[in-house]
């Protein structure tokens, strides 16, 4: 227990990094998002803060509100997960939209919209894997704890993601249309995987299977462009996301 007994203060960075990242693009347009938006966004920070909550109850003398808070957690990941799949038919529906008015979408071609969808797949794929990980292993401490604090890693990306290509985008305003919009993603993932491993190191779980489950995912965002660009995967969407 006592090597989690600042857990709690650690959580804050990534719950931080995550809402300044994605501030502009929620926040800027507030009033345009969808409904199923607002959902994900909120489920979403929820659960961060959930991440930062049962740490500390559970090594400050309150593990009965710890467990009875871990029940309705879990019930609130299962909605960050439904909501985050449910949410690739808006993704699908742009890649249309990209295609239909490509100067006013600049950078951001249908294959980009295509690795978005194929990269959230896996990623919230892998976080339903850490929940699941985490609830088999509730009765150990190390494993249950690390598995779900890796969750933050596995979904950190869009919203940094989000943030990163806004911020380079107007540092080369003058660029438009002709801007790397891939670039940030590669400094978004650095971001996420040096945190990673600094709190691996931190709880001494630089070899536990969580993290290189994160690691890996985060790695795997790293291929986004070729792994848009394939018409074979382009089909696979085309065929099972409806919109």
């Amino acid at each position: 227990m006592e090597k989690y007994k600042n857990m709690h203060l650690w959580m804050l960075l990534p719950l931080i990094i995550m809402q300044i990242g994605i501030y502009l693009d929620y926040w800027g347009d507030f009033t345009d998002n969808s409904w199923s938006v607002h959902v994900h966004y909120w489920s979403g920070t929820i659960w961060y803060l959930y991440l930062i909550a049962q740490p500390y109850f559970a090594t400050h003398g309150q593990l009965a509100r710890h467990r009875t808070n871990g029940i309705i957690g879990m019930f609130l990941a299962g909605g960050v997960s439904l909501t985050a799949f449910a949410m690739l038919e808006r993704d699908v529906r742009t890649i249309a939209k990209s295609a239909e008015m490509a100067e006013e979408f600049g950078p951001f071609q249908p294959y980009f919209f295509y690795g978005v969808v194929i990269v959230e797949v896996v990623m919230m794929s892998a976080f339903v894997f850490a929940i699941i990980k985490g609830i088999i292993h509730r009765k150990e401490l190390e494993n249950h704890a690390w598995w779900l604090t890796s969750t933050v890693f596995l979904i950190m990306m869009p919203a940094l993601g989000r943030g990163m290509q806004g911020a380079y985008i107007g540092m080369n305003s003058d660029q438009w249309p002709n801007i790397d919009i891939i670039f940030p993603t590669y400094i978004c993932q650095g971001i996420i995987i040096t945190l990673l491993l600094l709190f691996a190191y931190k709880f001494k779980k630089l070899k536990h299977p969580a993290t290189l489950l994160a690691v890996a995912v985060n790695v795997f965002v790293l291929f986004m462009a070729p792994l848009g660009k394939s018409e074979t995967l382009q089909h696979l969407i085309d065929t099972f996301i409806k919109t």
